[in-house]
């Protein structure tokens, strides 16, 4: 996956498929900022590659356009509210091709290790949509 990654593409389209949600110190976050995205992929990347990847390498990813709501989802104990929808991000400015590389394997990553919280209860499923001009 990491060799086949583009050092090229700048354009990011992910669809956030079933609820997604963050926790951010002790309560849950719905909304997929930057950080909350990639953090979480960066930190399942690394726990599972044995290439490290440096949570750095975010800042040059800004967020271009966005169709997203809020779904609650609910188990037998509790409810959660998370995010479905459609998110496009960029890489802006002068990244150097190994960072878009890398940025670029966190993407496609994302289909395989779920993004935020209650992954392994199938929130989080999110996959990377096509390049289209947005």
């Amino acid at each position: 996956m990491y060799e086949q990654a583009s050092e090229t593409e700048r354009q990011i389209n992910l669809s956030f498929c079933t609820p997604t949600a963050f926790r951010q110190q002790e309560y849950d976050s719905a909304l997929p900022t930057r950080d909350c995205v990639f953090n979480s992929l960066i930190n399942r990347w690394n726990k599972y590659s044995n290439i490290e990847l440096s949570s750095d390498l975010i800042q040059v990813i800004f967020p271009s356009y966005f169709d997203i709501r809020t779904e609650i989802i609910a188990d037998s104990r509790s409810k959660f509210i998370g995010c479905v929808g459609n998110i496009s991000y960029r890489i802006l400015g002068d990244a150097q091709p190994l960072t878009i590389k890398q940025i670029n394997a966190l993407s496609n990553f994302a289909l395989f290790s779920g993004i935020g919280r209650k992954t392994p209860m199938g929130m989080g499923i999110v996959r990377r949509l096509k390049s289209s001009a947005k």
